[in-house]
């Protein structure tokens, strides 16, 4: 890219921090950005957001925003609703596909309507429907808040009696909270970069599943890409996560997780349109191994706020 190019930029505000769950994980990601667009030439400023962020976008005249918000308030729609309000460009997916893709419970019912395959899973909102749950999906079971990101609030269900609780830990996070049947089996990501599938991440971890901990502080998570499929099988894998992306209008760049059973059958589990950008995070690897550096990727990013879906 041109020195002219990163100029038609303009002043751009990386959005970070935030007031979700995930406002420290949000606060490394945008700190590894700005770092990369500065280093770039990219007149690119931090943004520490919280609910007067609109004053602090007008005082620095903001021609462009480049949102690393994870969770509620900034992956949801809500920032990204202001930002259309004051007809600033930003990065990454719409109002909608924001919105959409934030909320677990209604990705799965648009996916399963498509005849797209997800879990199945059942709503918990009271000690019946945990017995229901649990008649239902049988054991094991993954219990999870269907607003949040990072695992946060997630727990892996083993035995009837913990159930109850595991509903109520979710709950304490507010929102819905969903059951979900347990996959045996493998863990893959698929990041998205306009519009292209990257090469697929396999994730392993001693963890009972991919949680909080193993996702940003444990050392003993292996990320293997190229994740060893058979390469027309990846190809097929990834019309699936396009589609999966597209079908809850996503846009720009994201990630999709999806697992593979023990028959090979892929089981999608959910979208992130703004997944995280440290060191521990998977899109960087996904497009380091596609050829894409850290610094090439966030300029990439940065072009996705050039069209708004």
């Amino acid at each position: 890219m041109s020195a002219m190019q990163v100029q038609d930029f303009g002043k751009v505000a990386v959005l970070m921090g935030g007031w979700s769950a995930e406002r420290d994980i949000s606060l490394l990601s945008g700190e590894a950005v700005l770092k990369a667009l500065q280093k770039q030439s990219v007149d690119a400023h931090g943004v520490d957001v919280d609910h007067e962020v609109d004053a602090k976008l007008r005082e620095m005249k903001a021609e462009r925003a480049f949102i690393v918000l994870h969770g509620r308030g900034g992956e949801d729609g809500v920032i990204q609703g202001m930002l259309e309000a004051m007809a600033i460009p930003y990065t990454g997916s719409g109002v909608l596909g924001s919105a959409i893709a934030m909320d677990k419970l209604r990705t799965k019912q648009i996916w399963t309507a498509a005849g797209l395959p997800t879990p199945d899973y059942v709503v918990l909102d009271s000690e019946q429907s945990c017995e229901q749950a649990l008649q239902q999906l049988g054991l094991p079971l993954i219990v999870k808040p269907v607003m949040e990101g990072s695992s946060i609030g997630m727990s892996k269900v083993e035995q009837a009696d913990d159930m109850v609780q595991a509903w109520r830990n979710a709950a304490d996070c507010g929102g819905v909270v969903i059951a979900e049947k347990w996959v045996t089996g493998e863990e893959y990501t698929a990041a998205i970069l306009n519009g292209r599938v990257l090469p697929m991440i396999k994730l392993q971890t001693p963890h009972a599943f991919y949680d909080y901990a193993a996702k940003y502080e444990a050392n003993d998570t292996d990320y293997i890409c190229p994740c060893g499929l058979d390469e027309k099988v990846e190809n097929e894998l990834a019309v699936m996560m396009r589609r999966a992306f597209d079908i809850v209008s996503a846009s720009g760049w994201g990630r999709v997780d999806f697992m593979l059973d023990t028959a090979g059958k892929p089981w999608l589990i959910e979208v992130n349109t703004v997944p995280g950008m440290t060191d521990h995070s998977l899109v960087p690897m996904a497009a380091k191994q596609a050829g894409i550096d850290f610094e090439q990727l966030v300029l990439e990013i940065l072009e996705t706020s050039c069209v708004q879906s």
